[in-house]
């Protein structure tokens, strides 16, 4: 490891000697000037790790050489040194830049103390530099087009939007409801050759059917009571660009023929007009339900279920990709403390735990919302348990309550944790013993063999 260098800078020749006769034994590397000026023409040619500086100097003194250095941009840290000091002089050197301050007379310890708090806190920047490039680089490889993800599966789905964005072949993308489907949507369609032109979202589910028809295919004058001037529909205002139709699951059986006539023809017919019109559009659609499902009970037309299906894409509930929930805390959290005007810098160990043992019914949308809610009402800068809601802080209470009152047997209050957190992991697994074994972190033999033993086959 190389010598730290050290500037010291000082009038006295006394307090020059001794400085660097008491540095040197410590181990570092000296370097003395006798004034401001001098040490400004020494600072342009060598390299420094820190200074040490007297105020009370003649020519350039020492506020005037460390305002000279933060001008010309050098920034090593400075510590100043003074007999004459009083507490307006340490504030305005700190004010000007200075990292520290010293009083004559000092003891070689508090010079030593000093120099090691500031080599300490040199270090911890390095590192911050270090880590916040890796967090960076990490962020790059593992964000597209605002969706965040780390896991195989939504690798995946990156590389099939980036094969189909530029076609205009349909797309259906499933998945629970909070999975991100609509982020997937944007991502096809800006970053494709369609991108120029409009998308237009609609919620099949959330519009009353009557008003459905109309929404989707536009209406002329005329066609029913109040209709006093042509619309246009959602198809025609996504002529040239896409449609994103969400839950279309919940498409009456009446429109799934229309739909499937926009597919197939590439034309619609607005209510209350004789004539078709051609569009030339990219349909994508979403579904929280299973189609196949709804098809055997005759809620939805299996021409049509084909006709949307040519390219799939599925998006896996939060619990089955947690690996990604460290990545998602941090996007959420940078993009909240923007939104909020708040300087959140992450969560607390305990809160970690509960997230990652959390099964999030409400996917990435209920996490969103649940971090949303505790920057806003954290008195801290740091998400602490008790600001979660309390459905969570119920829930981890839960697993904390091992034992009852008059249980304090460390190796009974054991078994009863061991075997909770086995029947969480096989609930959130489905059973699967050798995805739980991995989440518990033992091997599927030694869990077989605790199933046995707990009784919980």
């Amino acid at each position: 490891m190389s010598k730290k260098r050290i500037l010291v800078i000082d009038d006295e020749q006394n307090m020059r000697h001794m400085l660097k006769v008491l540095l040197t034994k410590s181990g570092y590397d000296i370097e003395t000037a006798a004034d401001g000026q001098e040490a400004l023409e020494i600072i342009q040619g060598e390299q420094f790790n820190f200074v040490l500086c007297d105020i009370k100097m003649p020519n350039v003194d020492g506020l005037a050489f460390l305002k000279s250095t933060v001008k010309k941009k050098i920034t090593i840290p400075i510590i100043m040194m003074s007999a004459y000091g009083t507490i307006d002089t340490a504030v305005e050197a700190m004010k000007s830049g200075a990292y520290d301050y010293i009083s004559k007379p000092f003891k070689a310890d508090e010079v030593l103390l000093t120099l090691k708090k500031a080599e300490e806190r040199e270090r911890l920047k390095s590192e911050n530099i270090i880590l916040r490039q890796k967090i960076q680089k990490i962020g790059d490889n593992y964000k597209y087009a605002n969706i965040v993800a780390k896991c195989d599966v939504m690798q995946s789905v990156f590389d099939i939007i980036k094969k189909v964005a530029d076609y205009k072949t349909t797309v259906l993308i499933t998945g629970e409801s909070g999975t991100g489907k609509e982020l997937v949507a944007k991502a096809i369609h800006y970053n494709g050759l369609r991108s120029r032109g409009n998308l237009v979202s609609i919620n099949c589910g959330g519009i009353p059917e009557t008003l459905l028809e109309s929404e989707l295919f536009g209406y002329k004058k005329g066609a029913f009571t109040d209709a006093y001037h042509d619309k246009k529909g959602h198809f025609e205002e996504a002529n040239k660009g896409t449609i994103f139709l969400d839950e279309i699951g919940e498409l009456p059986p009446s429109l799934q023929i229309k739909m499937l006539r926009v597919l197939q023809e590439e034309e619609i017919s607005p209510l209350g007009s004789a004539f078709t019109k051609k569009v030339d559009l990219r349909v994508i659609a979403a579904t929280s339900k299973d189609l196949k499902k709804e098809i055997k009970n005759g809620n939805f037309r299996e021409d049509l279920f084909y006709r949307i299906n040519v390219i799939n894409i599925y998006l896996p509930p939060l619990r089955d990709r947690t690996e990604d929930i460290p990545l998602l805390i941090d996007h959420f959290i940078n993009s909240i403390n923007h939104k909020l005007k708040k300087n959140v810098k992450g969560i607390s160990p305990d809160v970690f735990r509960i997230f990652m043992g959390h099964s999030w019914p409400g996917n990435i949308r209920e996490l969103e919302n649940v971090l949303e809610r505790s920057v806003l009402l954290t008195q801290d800068n740091i998400i602490h348990v008790q600001d979660l809601p309390s459905n969570l802080i119920t829930e981890q209470a839960n697993i904390s309550d091992i034992t009852s009152p008059d249980t304090l047997s460390i190796k009974v209050g054991s078994q009863i944790l061991e075997k909770q957190l086995i029947e969480r992991a096989l609930k959130k697994t489905n059973g699967n013993k050798t995805h739980a074994a991995k989440i518990l972190e033992i091997s599927r033999p030694m869990l077989i063999s605790k199933i046995k033993d707990y009784g919980l086959g």
